[in-house]
């Protein structure tokens, strides 16, 4: 394999043709689980997509929370589409090959799209707390404007910073192994494989580490003590009740995406104790799940969103019968 050297810094920096994923080929009955993915695909794809079409063509849904919904449903579709499609390539052709700037816009696409979920997830939470600790003044504090500009921030944030932990892999030098072992090219076990010193990539890491997932995950839980705090001082147990329940299927959204990767992230990155055949399942479970899981249990669930595409549903139904049953 020929290596293409660059000289920065006075120093020979040697970046390979590519490299080679190699994160699935130890898995039992591998095949059941790719189907599998296909599946979450298609899925994350079809609900975030209804979605998205239902907040964008009914003009009463233009409001700050549904923005914030149409925000992670775009999410979704992007984090899931820069992956899963990949994998399945690589166990339908068999070529686990990938070139080495085609790697670096694979690792920035998803590690910047992960960051906009973990903003996205805290973005709606700050949306419930709005609606629950300020309903008098809602309209006022939390207005399209202030939601968009909101959104945009979290945006230019996650762009901005992935470019830079993306733009120093270049300075590594890879004169050894190009086996990647993960499900695609991740940062970490990417950094690992350099023949000079990645001392920066490591800290770097870490740091978006805290900036990325433990930043906006601290908001939310610091929201919900917030929210606790304001709905047992309602002297109603009904609107309790009715408070809460509107923060169920967010805390889910929050409990399947924010648990399993700070597990994975603590044990495995910082502690290294996890074996990395569970890494790499674990990790691709966390990061393929969420999306499909997040327009049936918050989105769709939500009545506003429910009415419309039930409404959007039984319209295709009997345009098609009318079709069918046309003389």
């Amino acid at each position: 394999m020929s290596f293409l050297r660059t000289v920065l810094n006075d120093s020979v920096i040697i970046h390979p043709p590519g490299f080679y994923i190699i994160g699935f080929q130890t898995f039992p009955y591998i095949s059941v689980y790719f189907i599998f993915l296909a599946f979450v695909y298609v899925v994350t794809v079809l609900f975030n997509s209804l979605v998205i079409y239902v907040i964008a063509f009914n003009h009463c849904l233009h409001t700050p929370k549904f923005l914030a919904v149409v925000n992670l449903a775009v999410i979704d579709v992007i984090l899931n589409t820069c992956t899963i499609p990949n994998m399945i390539k690589i166990f339908l052709i068999k070529d686990n090959f990938i070139p080495f700037n085609l790697c670096l816009v694979q690792m920035y696409v998803y590690y910047t799209f992960a960051s906009l979920e973990s903003y996205a997830l805290a973005i709606l939470a700050y949306d419930r707390l709005i609606a629950i600790c300020f309903p008098l003044r809602q309209n006022s504090i939390n207005t399209l404007r202030i939601m968009s500009c909101i959104i945009g921030l979290t945006w230019s944030l996650g762009l901005g910073v992935t470019a830079f932990s993306t733009g120093i892999m270049t300075r590594l030098s890879f004169c050894n192994s190009v086996r990647v072992f993960s499900y695609f090219c991740d940062y970490a076990p990417v950094f690992r494989l350099a023949c000079n010193d990645y001392t920066l990539q490591w800290s770097v890491a870490s740091l978006l580490t805290f900036l990325l997932l433990v930043g906006p995950f601290t908001f939310i839980l610091l929201s919900y003590v917030t929210i606790l705090v304001t709905v047992f001082r309602m002297k109603s147990l009904d609107s309790r009740v009715k408070a809460l329940a509107t923060c169920v299927e967010h805390l889910i959204l929050v409990a399947v995406f924010y648990i399993p990767l700070v597990v994975i992230f603590t044990i495995g990155f910082y502690l290294g104790v996890i074996h990395p055949d569970q890494r790499v399942l674990s990790l691709s479970l966390a990061s393929c799940l969420p999306p499909c899981i997040n327009p049936i249990v918050y989105s769709l669930k939500t009545k506003e969103i429910k009415t419309r595409a039930l409404a959007l549903v039984r319209k295709n139904k009997i345009g098609t019968q009318q079709i069918y049953h046309k003389p």
